[in-house]
Parts: structure tokens; C-alpha cells; sequence
């Protein structure tokens, strides 16, 4: 039986496995949460996505992000995911962007094609326009919270960002989303306190801004938890 979602229809139905081929979904940032994110879309049946990073793929990101070999480095990210999903289901339809999304630039996409947008970025104004734009076009959106300088992927939940406690970037978030009249959003956030790193990175970018640590098992449970949350509404 040649049908690569057999089993997701076990679970979701021929309606739901419909609906998600039929679904187009945003995913911005593919580092190690938003790489394995959009993976599990593909393989999760999402007919189309739309893929934003300005990143080519480094040898420092091969520990966690789910794209990265030895092979492609120096690679657009985006290049290399929309590659690796045609692999795994050459139907799907791959839209790529090359763009460090900021608000200067939100002009550029046409935020009213999506039927969900995850937002895996790491900047503050970045985060805040997806958030505003997912609201201005009513378009629902999950955003990942600080997954670096954790170890235990256990710890992450589900929960609206003014329920969250303990993570630094969402209590920025919390503040400056009440500012612009924000009343919710879902977030995947960890309960686990920070570790402090170890600074082997070295060089002056080091000096410039302090670069989490990181690993292999803690972003990439975040990522699937978002993909999970993204399937079940456009599914159920």
C-alpha cells in the first residue's frame, strides 16, 4: 500500500489528513526548534509551507538543527529544508524566503495566504510583528519561547504567554505585548531555570552578545510540540 500518511489517518481520519494537505503554514526561523517544526508538518501531511530564514547552515548548528550535515554548509537553511521535505513527500508545495524577518520588512509577505503561522525567531521585534500581524489578518499563531541553556525537554508546556513564569524571553514578551493590547497567545515555553554557559565560542561576537548553549534533544522537543499543536487544530 503505497500511502505515506496511513498511519496519521489511523489517528486524524480521511477528513483530517484532507485538511492538512489542503493547509498552508508559515514557519519562521529554522533553527533547532523551528527546523524540526516544519519537518513535522511534512511529515505530518500539511500540503503547503512557506519557509523564512536568512541563515546558511554553519557546522556550529549540526548539534540540534535538524537540517545540517557536513555536507551543506554555507547552505540557505531554507534551501536545504525545502530539499529535505520534497524527500520526504515530493507533493508537497515548498515556498522559500531568505529574509531576517523584521518589522521593516513584514510589507513583503503576504501574511493573508496562511492558515497558521509558527513563530521560532529569536528577536523581541521580530516575535511582536508576527504576533501583530497574525492578529490584523486573524490567522491563528503558536510562538516558541527560549529553548537555549536547557537541558531538560520535560519541562516545556502549552499555555497562553500571561500564564508563563520563570522564562526571560517571555516575561519580555508578557510586557511588551500588554503594551500593544495584546490579550493572548499560545506559546510552547519552558518551566526550567537557565544554566549559565560555558563561553567556548570565543571571537568578538562572543563580546557583542552573549550565544546560548544548546543540544540536541532540548530544541527539538519544542519544535514537535509546536507541530503538534499546529496538526491537531488544522486536523480536529
Amino acid at each position: 500500500m503505497d500511502d505515506k500518511f496511513l498511519r496519521s489517518k489511523m489517528i486524524f481520519g480521511v477528513d483530517g489528513l484532507d485538511k492538512l494537505k489542503n493547509s498552508r503554514v508559515a514557519v519562521f526561523g529554522l533553527g533547532g526548534v523551528g527546523g524540526y517544526a516544519a519537518e513535522a508538518l511534512v511529515r505530518g501531511g500539511v500540503g503547503t509551507l512557506d519557509l523564512f530564514d536568512s541563515d546558511k547552515i554553519c557546522v556550529t548548528n549540526i548539534n540540534r538543527q535538524i537540517h545540517a550535515t557536513v555536507k551543506n554548509i554555507g547552505e540557505y537553511k531554507t534551501d536545504a529544508a525545502k530539499k529535505r521535505s520534497l524527500e520526504i513527500n515530493p507533493d508537497i508545495a515548498v515556498n522559500t524566503k531568505n529574509i531576517f524577518f523584521l518589522p521593516e520588512n513584514s510589507h513583503e509577505i503576504k501574511f493573508s495566504d496562511f492558515d497558521y503561522i509558527i513563530d521560532a525567531i529569536d528577536t523581541v521585534t521580530g516575535k511582536i510583528e508576527l504576533v501583530l500581524k497574525a492578529r490584523e489578518h486573524d490567522i491563528p499563531i503558536i510562538s516558541s519561547m527560549g529553548a537555549g541553556n536547557k537541558i531538560n525537554p520535560a519541562m516545556f508546556e502549552v499555555a497562553d504567554i500571561y500564564d508563563t513564569k520563570i522564562c526571560p524571553l517571555a516575561k519580555v514578551m508578557r510586557r511588551e505585548l500588554k503594551k500593544r493590547g495584546v490579550e493572548k497567545l499560545k506559546v510552547v515555553y519552558s518551566r526550567e531555570p537557565a544554566i549559565t554557559p560555558v563561553n567556548f565560542a570565543g571571537g568578538e561576537l562572543s563580546r557583542k552578545r552573549r550565544i546560548p548553549g544548546s543540544n540536541s534533544f532540548t530544541p527539538s522537543a519544542a519544535g514537535l510540540i509546536i507541530a503538534g499543536e499546529v496538526i491537531k487544530h488544522l486536523a480536529l
